[in-house]
């Protein structure tokens, strides 16, 4: 029986073993106390547990004690025996209590960690007008709790893993049985298990070690901090990846077109949903075209506008002493800016910072002569579009996506532009997210799931899954309007 097989039956030898697995750090705290004439110690770490809990539930339980066995005192805590001393160093770190009384090879393991919580409150970066108005936390049990309240079924399962070989951090995927695909799910867990490091920090971390091409700009998974964004997912037969201390929620697999779908577009008037879903597409084209559009056409293809129009552009451009290519670089990175301090700055000052800041440095950098009002409209509109997409991490793609674009209009005009579309095109159709189609349901097309993407459908004739999360169960409604009469 080694130290690192079975507990040791001496109590001194037990919590020698467990300091110097500690290397004695001063938050240890040791109380002795002593159990029938027995004695035997109470180890903690005081920065991570409930001193409240302890003194109520465990200190009293022991004190008071009289002829009841060890194993019914604690009956109001979470408790279990063990006998691996590196079971037991393992909670002390999670924050439980460790009970041990000498000459017993068996020690206990209590419940006591200390929780920081904060309220439910809907998410800043995810706000809708109508429907729910929760979200996540940075503690796993109560984000799961949110999901359980939406999924009241017993298909709904959670599995636990440890990743961070140092770090230790909770990982939970969670997925409805009957409705995920097995390969799927054994791919997830797959890929979750085979992190090696010695630190895991969610979700960027967990995405990255994850993700299908991590050359790539787009987001292969979808991030979330909503409750009802996660459940209509799982409903669908998608995977949830949570973790503790984090309350971003991962969806795997996901298309290119779920980034721009929002919960508001499924809590409001299907008609009003679908032209508002538009106006978030057409954005997406507007905000990395429209500044290489501009260059394009004031470069090498100026004859196609207007009359009027080509004189007030000219007229603008008169005492601009560089190429729209400069003008358009130097804006979009001055926005990059301002933007990278509203969000770095306190919400008070960031918000001067933004207003104050655009509007100033806007108005005296055409006074000076360096840009054109022209390019500050086309730079404002394309700033604007960025903003409408849903999801942070595809409006950060797009902010990038123009720079490129600008460089090969300024180079090669509109064919410049029409093979930078094209290569995005096959970049975005050759993109798989955990084997599933990134650009689903236009490669491969699929006219049934259509009735989702561009415009919503009424719910009611929703009548089927994606086939790009590939359920087991395709089917998820019937005739939902069949109390409608016939005349």
């Amino acid at each position: 029986m080694t130290r690192h097989d079975a507990a040791f039956f001496e109590l001194s030898s037990n919590v020698s073993f467990i300091e110097q697995a500690l290397f004695y750090t001063d938050d240890l705290q040791k109380q002795a106390i002593s159990v029938d004439g027995k004695d035997s110690m109470l180890l903690y770490i005081d920065s991570l547990v409930d001193q409240e809990m302890i003194q109520t539930h465990i200190l009293s339980a022991l004190y008071e004690k009289t002829d009841t066995s060890s194993h019914q005192m604690f009956t109001t805590l979470s408790s279990q025996k063990d006998t691996n001393l590196q079971n037991a160093i393992d909670s002390l770190i999670q924050g439980y209590c460790i009970f041990m009384i000498d000459r017993t090879e068996e020690f206990y393991i209590l419940s006591s960690e200390k929780t920081y919580t904060r309220s439910t409150d809907e998410p800043e970066n995810e706000g809708i007008i109508r429907g729910p108005h929760n979200g996540f936390i940075e503690q796993l049990s109560i984000n799961l709790n949110l999901i359980r309240k939406q999924i009241i079924n017993p298909s709904l399962v959670v599995r636990y893993y440890y990743v961070g070989s140092r770090t230790r951090t909770k990982i939970a995927i969670v997925y409805v049985q009957d409705l995920a695909n097995p390969e799927l799910v054994e791919e997830v867990k797959m890929r979750i298990k085979a992190i090696s490091s010695d630190m895991v920090l969610p979700p960027g971390f967990i995405q990255e070690f994850t993700e299908d091409n991590p050359f790539s700009l787009f987001p292969q998974q979808l991030s979330t901090e909503r409750p009802d964004r996660v459940t209509a997912n799982l409903m669908e037969g998608r995977i949830a990846i949570l973790a503790e201390g984090s309350p971003t929620a991962l969806i795997a697999p996901v298309s290119f077109f779920a980034f721009y779908q929002s919960p508001d577009d499924y809590h409001g008037r299907w008609i009003i949903s679908s032209f508002l879903r538009m106006i978030r597409m057409v954005s997406f084209l507007i905000a990395f075209t429209l500044p290489a559009v501009y260059i394009a056409t004031i470069a090498f293809h100026s004859a196609i506008l207007p009359l009027e129009l080509a004189h007030t552009i000219k007229k603008s451009l008169g005492n601009i002493p560089f190429p729209a290519i400069i003008e358009a670089m130097l804006l979009e990175l001055i926005f990059e800016v301002l933007r990278e301090a509203g969000v770095r700055l306190p919400s008070r000052v960031g918000q001067t910072i933004g207003i104050v800041g655009g509007l100033v440095i806007g108005d005296a950098i055409v006074r000076a002569g360096l840009v054109s009002y022209t390019m500050i409209i086309v730079v404002s509109l394309t700033a604007i579009s960025s903003f409408l997409v849903p999801s942070h991490e595809m409006s950060s793609a797009v902010r990038i996506l123009r720079f490129p674009m600008m460089i090969a209009a300024a180079l090669f005009g509109y064919i410049g532009i029409a093979f930078g579309l094209l290569i995005l095109t096959i970049h975005l159709c050759k993109l798989e997210t955990f084997g599933t189609p990134y650009f689903a349901p236009l490669a491969p097309f699929r006219l049934g799931d259509m009735k989702d993407v561009f415009i919503r459908f009424p719910i009611w004739t929703l009548h089927q899954r994606p086939h790009d999360s590939k359920a087991q169960k395709l089917k998820q409604q019937n005739n939902s309007r069949s109390w409608k009469r016939r005349e």
